[in-house]
């Protein structure tokens, strides 16, 4: 058990903001989803650094959800923090918005979920603090990070689906 002090959600906020050039396009002027991977990684990695002042490295990508294209020109910007932690490994949930031009108004246009772990010299797993979520959005992703967890240690064949107590909660009505 981590006796690191806990640290909310908001300590650990990260914004990257981008402009979508034509290199960063595909044929039919949409951002290329890879390249809009690479922003969502830096920017949740740096939100992960910040929670826990080490080195991380990208575990997994546990979602990512392309819902809008975007555009050539468009502005985008990713707001990324720390929505759970657990002993060495970080969840951080990525909202992507793009802007109005005309306006100045972003709509969320996609979102992603990565994980983290936090290293030391030698690469091995260093234990991390604990996330205090505060907003009713913070509170729900907090609370869903466990059964996400979970369903990734089950497919990854690192945990026994009878274990798995929160997922089995979520079809157990009684």
């Amino acid at each position: 058990m981590s006796t690191l002090k806990p640290k909310t959600s908001q300590e650990s906020f990260t914004v990257n903001t981008e402009v979508v050039l034509p290199n960063d396009t595909n044929h039919i002027g949409n951002l290329f989803g890879g390249k809009l991977l690479q922003w969502m990684d830096i920017t949740s990695a740096i939100a992960a650094q910040r929670h826990c002042k080490r080195v991380v490295v990208t575990a997994a990508i546990n979602h990512v959800s392309f819902e809008h294209p975007i555009k050539q020109n468009s502005v985008v910007t990713l707001e990324a923090k720390v929505s759970r932690a657990f002993s060495s490994s970080m969840e951080v949930y990525i909202d992507v918005f793009v802007e109005n031009p005309t306006t100045g108004e972003k709509t969320k246009c996609n979102e992603a979920i990565f994980t983290f772990v936090a290293i030391d010299q030698n690469g091995a797993p260093l234990h991390v603090p604990a996330v205090i979520p505060e907003t009713e959005l913070e509170k729900k992703r907090y609370e869903g990070a466990l059964r996400r967890r979970q369903l990734s240690l089950i497919l990854g064949g690192r945990m026994n689906p009878d274990d798995a107590t929160e997922l089995k909660a979520l079809f157990n009505h009684d």
